[in-house]
């Protein structure tokens, strides 16, 4: 993936601020433990819903049954705990939303990729095994690979406020 074009928002942004930079974006987002996916229903209603993503090959990837809303696109992520935890200030962080569209994973190489990473992120609880185009869990089911790679991503920094926008391909 190519260096994003890195913006700050003057508008929703401290006069002190920078731009986070995009390595700094990056960590969040491979720290990331759950995120919100945010998807359109056919009527044009929102749905959200928590996911246990991980960020491998600058994308962002989820799982989810065959017959689940998750698996629509276009969607938007939002991850992080500035806002919540951080109490306002103290140490600057980011909350991190990114737009793209879900593509399905089926390439093995991939997919053994991203069952090593879930495997790593939660001690084995996500124990994936590649077989046929998809990943299996060990409890005998199947579930569908997403890979979101990124149009846009928002950073917003605590501390010293800033809005940073990431732009991929002059989205």
């Amino acid at each position: 993936m190519t260096e994003p074009l890195t913006t700050l928002d003057p508008r929703y942004s401290d006069p002190a601020a920078a731009p986070t930079p995009w390595a700094v974006t990056c960590a969040a987002l491979e720290a990331a433990q759950l995120a919100w996916l945010v998807t359109l229903r056919q009527d044009g209603r929102p749905h959200a819903t928590p996911v246990v993503p991980v960020w491998v090959d600058d994308s962002m990837h989820f799982t989810t049954g065959a017959s689940e809303q998750k698996g629509k696109k276009p969607c938007a992520w939002t991850t992080g705990c500035c806002f919540r935890w951080a109490g306002w200030t103290g140490r600057a962080a980011s909350d991190v939303v990114v737009e793209g569209r879900a593509s399905l994973a089926s390439d093995p190489e991939v997919l053994t990729r991203l069952a090593a990473a879930w495997r790593r992120r939660w001690d084995g609880g996500w124990a994936y095994e590649v077989r046929e185009g998809r990943l299996h869990h060990p409890q005998g089911f199947e579930v569908l690979t997403y890979s979101v790679r990124p149009d846009r991503v928002l950073a917003f920094a605590v501390g010293t406020f800033g809005h940073t926008l990431h732009r991929f391909d002059g989205v």
